[in-house]
């Protein structure tokens, strides 16, 4: 818990409560708890273990489906393996959520792969214009019970205090990527039409990647610079079509 940085301010989700094991440790640290759990059974234990502590709210519901709140807010959770990817989408995918910081207990693959840098994905180029994600923990299987089949990892995301891309851009921005990484070949190939040779070369020399570099060999600030580039090109020159 002391990894997580927990404020006495802060509003944080325990997603999968479960019996409540870690909810009573958030209710120690946070101002408020809300503790999300899907099985009615556990549900009324949680109800019946926190009927006492105001500062924690029992939610009975799927977390794919219970509105998120609207003022900024922390998740520390362990998370069923198999729903992590549809959990980071809800999380992430919309930048106007205001998850300030989220420590998730994951398999340990999902956690390298949502980390690395590098080989990119269109994902990792995509959500880290606006938040940063990095493995913090490895834990082994046998820290669990019951056990689970693979290690697991602790997933730290945290927004940037700047984005590289402004909210209201990220459909636009998400275009460019899926469209680099859908694609065929190098990523001149995708700015083709949009950047000249001589504009695509000094983009790159000043950003520090190849202009004949696979989409998967930038990074997320270097994508951000191509769309920033690409959205100022379309401004400042008439009749060109933006993203």
């Amino acid at each position: 818990m002391r990894d997580t940085g927990l404020g006495r301010d802060d509003l944080v989700l325990d997603i999968g409560a479960g019996t409540g094991t870690l909810t009573a440790e958030l209710a120690r640290s946070a101002a408020r708890v809300r503790a999300i759990e899907i099985d009615p059974g556990l549900v009324e234990r949680l109800r019946e273990r926190f009927a006492c502590a105001p500062r924690v709210e029992i939610v009975h519901g799927d977390a794919l489906r219970v509105p998120l709140p609207t003022e900024p807010f922390r998740i520390v959770a362990n998370i069923p393996f198999n729903a992590t990817a549809a959990i980071l989408r809800h999380l992430l995918d919309d930048p106007r959520v205001p998850l300030e910081r989220a420590d998730l207990i994951v398999e340990l693959g999902a956690a390298l792969k949502r980390s690395r840098i590098s080989p990119a994905t269109a994902l990792g180029a995509y959500r880290g214009a606006w938040f940063e994600l990095a493995l913090t923990r490895r834990l082994d299987a046998s820290a669990f019970a019951p056990r689970p089949d693979a290690d697991a990892g602790v997933l730290r995301i945290v927004r940037r205090t700047e984005p590289l891309v402004r909210p209201a851009d990220a459909a636009a921005y998400g275009a460019l990527v899926r469209s680099a990484f859908d694609g065929r070949g190098p990523i001149r190939h995708t700015l083709r039409g949009t950047l000249s040779p001589r504009e695509l070369k000094r983009l790159a020399r000043e950003h520090g990647f190849s202009p004949d570099a696979q989409p998967w060999e930038l990074d997320q600030h270097q994508w951000a610079a191509v769309f920033r580039f690409v959205r100022r090109r379309a401004v400042d020159c008439p009749g060109h079509e933006p993203l």
